[in-house]
């Protein structure tokens, strides 16, 4: 469900109070976690007091989802980011992996640990997993038209798509956890490496 600039997803307007609520909710929850984020915690980030938030809201989770409605706080990663093709292996792929990384900030991969609590866990899944499976579905489509044009050979399509999804999520995870403690490689050496170890392998596969 798409949810217009301005509304909660239940139809409401969503007024200047509200948004501080949801903003002031969700950096606590990407920084502390959701079980740690407690509503005096909210109310005061936000700089109004609990009967207020009470009032907007049924409760702290109802403020979370309401905050996953927001772009604000979802990655912007849907099939038209991995458009802009040349039907060429090592730039298309390039393309993926940079694609993914500029939208998932450190601010997403701490805000999606944050929401991984047992209270959240059946509702806020579906919506955080729409960023893995749009990359994942666009890659396969673009690697099964690739060995239609006969650009590269039949193969498993679904291990391979997971190789190169698995490679940039982990750094990204990495990154965002550890900064430069872990790694120095910088993101464009990494993608161009990595990048062409698939083609490569690919080649001879």
């Amino acid at each position: 469900m798409r949810v217009a600039a301005g509304e909660r997803p239940n139809g409401r307007d969503m007024d200047e109070t509200s948004r501080k609520i949801i903003d002031a909710t969700m950096s606590l929850v990407r920084d502390k976690g959701y079980v740690a984020t407690t509503t005096k915690d909210i109310a005061r980030l936000a700089e109004v007091n609990e009967c207020t938030l009470f009032r907007k809201f049924e409760n702290k989770k109802d403020i979370v989802m309401d905050g996953l409605a927001q772009e604000k706080w979802r990655a912007n990663v849907n099939a038209a980011v991995f458009q802009h093709l040349k039907w060429e292996l090592q730039p298309d792929l390039e393309l993926f992996m940079n694609a993914y990384m500029e939208r998932i900030t450190l601010d997403f991969v701490n805000l999606s640990i944050g929401l991984r609590a047992p209270q959240l866990y059946a509702d806020t899944t579906p919506m955080i997993m729409k960023v893995p499976q749009t990359f994942l579905e666009a890659l396969t489509d673009y690697l099964k038209k690739m060995a239609e044009l006969g650009k590269i050979a039949e193969t498993d399509f679904a291990s391979m798509v997971m190789t190169i999804f698995s490679s940039t999520f982990g750094y990204t995870f990495l990154k965002a956890s550890f900064g430069q403690a872990l790694s120095k490689v910088e993101q464009e050496t990494f993608i161009r490496n990595s990048v062409e170890l698939f083609v490569e392998g690919i080649a001879k596969g």
